[in-house]
């Protein structure tokens, strides 16, 4: 009998075993030192924040998706928008300028302090006794009415005397009247002068978005009244701030980008948001929350070390080697989090920071780097069954298009459009020109629509921007004497020197191609281009073996080339953290155990030699690369480096990475593409379909082998994958889809053609 055809009962009790929600709890015995390494982010895609949880001053530093800097010709960089202060007692004496968080919150710690952050939830929480008095304070974000809620409640009515302040970063004017905070302001003026910026003092952007926020302070018992900028009040049981703010920023070029009513409905958020009160919204937040994060569920084993503090978990991961699995898993869905918390329908997409930074200086612009990062926030969006949460990249790419077009015309003469290596919420690019990113955008889109199967935005969204960017190709590919098509010079991200046919930029011409020659046989339109795109692609100079086995980065072999303190070039003592000549094997498809065996091994030679430490979001690179050669005892060797607990704020790009207490990925600093890339990892190596196939446990290590159940994964075609392991072996799996259908399942080493049932 096929092991998926089981007794109903059994059925489901697995279902409900599955299903069943895991403790999924970020837990502290101490409210944030420190900003980056401890204070825990929510987020509604619009609006982020990172949570202190300090006890007499708690502050609410917190960002909104479109407060940007650049233009079409500048990325220009990501932005911080301001703070919230809530100060109890004598603190609320204290200015904010006076106050650091960092010594003045952890001092006085009480007695049973306990900071949390649900996932099954999406709400932050702190609890503690002070004085005899119990205190709760709850905060999250909530996504249908754009809107960030906190409270503060005490069991000892009139117990809560304090103040609520607004800070601004762009230095906007601050009105209190009655029980509300208002900033309005500009960002005229500010520029971005680090890294590649070649901005100057006096500089400014052709564009320049304004701003505003707004904070409701409802009570009850006692009093609020205005003193001075800020709001005091005075003997209250119940406390409730609403937080909504937003820029004049609109996706739409036709409008300049800009459409100075959005202002407007900051206000009207929080009138609408107030008015319902905190019950309302909360239970409105978890109905819509809980239908995306729900939908998957994974058991991988439990810990003895599940009931400490997460911090604690992670030290004693470093310190003494020893496994948490329930870990493993938190970290998991802490990744979905993440999406679903910084990309929903009608948002922006997730930047390097996802949507939390404190800084207008921040590393890299905190903005959409196109050479690995913005494309691995994406990873793990249809896998987890997120797929609504891509829609904001869609969206950024299909706006930006005519930018680039016109970019590329300009500075390049080429038609269709390439992008350079950073790029902005305007399709404003700096640094260098990377000419294979923009294919590598449309792989994360192409693979959106295997996952889904929704033509229309095959239609309207991808084919159009990969046939755009196929003109680039058609017209740059250069032909050799023997007939073969190489692309321009060009360097590998971000390594070694300039060449013609660099692996990077060839296997991304052969992954648009053979995507866009699949799309328009899919859409029925275009033959003339298909059979062109087919018979160039069989010209494409193929991936080539080098003299020690390895996958060559570039088209020549090079040796004793100097790369600073990294080794030196196509030698095993090269560790650059860039892997970029193996993109044909993960994310895409060019290359594979089951097709291209030799060109498998030769990437696992060149894998093998980058080693096993890396910065954060290379290390979880690495995890997917492992996990598609199916060896999934090494990828879990890499998950082991990843957990390394990082603790100071140093920066170290070689030897650096890991994670830091609040389980964001340390590059360092912190940036979240490293947390993308491990929840999509953990997900090639139970589940493959990018060969036609469905593979269950491709890569499963035998630290997990003994047992363990993961439900909801999605695979291409449609499909949502349910199954349970034991020993190794898939005991039992389910396969369902919209309309039931044949596919191919390869499981426990054999390879079958069942049908799927219908969802």
């Amino acid at each position: 009998m096929d092991q998926r055809i089981l007794p109903l009962a059994a059925l489901l009790l697995m279902n409900s075993v599955m299903a069943a929600p895991a403790d999924l709890t970020l837990r502290y015995d101490q409210p944030a030192a420190s900003w980056m390494r401890e204070a825990l982010p929510i987020g509604n895609g619009y609006l982020g924040a990172m949570l202190i949880g300090g006890v007499d001053t708690d502050q609410i530093q917190f960002n909104e998706e479109s407060l940007w800097i650049g233009d079409e010709s500048d990325t220009g960089s990501y932005q911080a928008f301001g703070d919230v202060w809530v100060r109890f007692g004598a603190a609320a004496a204290q200015p904010a300028a006076a106050v650091k968080p960092a010594t003045a919150t952890v001092s006085a710690t009480p007695p049973g302090y306990r900071r949390e952050l649900d996932l099954n939830r999406a709400v932050h929480s702190v609890g503690f006794v002070q004085a005899g008095v119990t205190h709760r304070r709850e905060a999250f974000a909530s996504y249908p009415a754009r809107v960030m809620a906190f409270r503060y409640t005490a069991d000892k009515p009139g117990a809560l005397t304090g103040s609520v302040e607004l800070t601004d970063s762009h230095k906007a004017v601050i009105r209190a009247a009655g029980d509300t905070l208002t900033a309005t302001g500009s960002l005229a003026g500010f520029t971005y002068r680090g890294g590649s910026s070649k901005k100057k003092p006096g500089d400014s952007y052709a564009l320049a978005l304004s701003y505003a926020a707004q904070v409701r302070v409802l009570n009850e018992g006692g009093t609020v009244a205005v003193q001075g900028d800020r709001i005091v009040f005075t003997n209250v049981t119940t406390l409730t701030l609403i937080l909504s703010a937003g820029t004049d920023f609109v996706q739409d070029r036709t409008q300049g980008w800009k459409d100075v009513a959005k202002l407007d409905q900051v206000v009207a958020r929080q009138q609408a948001a107030s008015a319902r009160g905190w019950d309302a919204l909360l239970a409105e937040h978890l109905g819509d929350y809980q239908k995306l994060f729900g939908r998957v569920s994974l058991d991988l084993g439990t810990s003895p070390a599940a009931a400490l503090t997460t911090n604690a978990r992670l030290q004693a991961i470093s310190t003494t080697g020893q496994r948490d699995p329930q870990l493993e898993t938190l970290l998991f869905q802490f990744g979905r989090y993440l999406l679903i918390s910084s990309s929903r329908p009608g948002t922006l997409p997730a930047n390097l920071q996802g949507k939390w930074c404190n800084t207008n200086n921040s590393p890299w612009r905190s903005d959409y780097h196109t050479n690995v990062n913005i494309q691995m926030n994406y990873w793990p969006s249809d896998v987890t069954n997120l797929s609504e949460c891509f829609q904001p990249y869609a969206d950024w790419i299909q706006s930006i298009r005519e930018v680039r077009v016109t970019a590329t015309r300009t500075e390049l003469n080429k038609a269709g459009w390439a992008m350079r290596g950073e790029s902005g919420l305007f399709g404003g690019c700096s640094w260098e020109w990377q000419l294979g990113a923009a294919a590598w955008l449309l792989q994360n889109s192409y693979d959106h629509y295997r996952f889904t199967g929704n033509k229309d935005y095959l239609r309207t969204h991808a084919y159009p921007a990969m046939k755009e960017v196929c003109a680039f190709w058609i017209e740059s590919l250069i032909t050799e004497a023997d007939g073969s098509l190489v692309t321009p010079v060009d360097f590998s991200p971000e390594h070694g020197p300039k060449q013609a046919g660099i692996a990077f930029n060839q296997q991304w011409v052969w992954d648009l191609f053979t995507s866009t020659i699949e799309a328009s046989e899919v859409l029925g339109v275009d033959p003339e281009l298909r059979a062109q795109l087919t018979a160039m692609k069989a010209r494409l100079l193929p991936p080539k073996i080098g003299s020690w086995g390895q996958l060559l980065e570039w088209r020549d072999e090079l040796t004793n080339q100097p790369a600073g303190k990294e080794g030196t070039l196509d030698t095993p003592s090269d560790k650059h953290r860039h892997m970029s000549h193996l993109i044909g094997l993960f994310p895409g498809r060019q290359i594979s155990l089951q097709q291209t065996p030799q060109l498998a091994e030769a990437a696992r030679v060149s894998l093998d030699a980058r080693g096993d430490v890396s910065t954060g979001w290379s290390t979880a690179k690495k995890i997917n690369l492992w996990a598609r050669l199916q060896d999934g005892d090494h990828a879990h060797k890499i998950i082991s480096k990843l957990f390394n607990f990082v603790t100071d704020t140093g920066f170290n790009y070689v030897d650096g990475g890991g994670l830091y207490a609040n389980l964001l990925d340390a590059a360092p600093p912190f940036q979240i593409d490293g947390n993308f890339g491990y929840t999509a990892g953990v997900c090639e190596m139970l589940l493959q379909s990018h060969l036609d196939e469905i593979h269950l446990l491709p890569a499963l290590p035998k630290v997990w082998a003994a047992s363990g159940s993961v439900s909801g994964l999605k695979a291409r075609g449609g499909f949502t994958v349910d199954m349970q392991w034991a020993d190794g072996k898939v005991t039992t799996y389910r396969i369902t889809s919209a309309v039931p259908q044949a596919v191919l399942v390869r499981v426990n080493g054999e390879l079958k053609k069942v049908r799927s049932e219908q969802r």
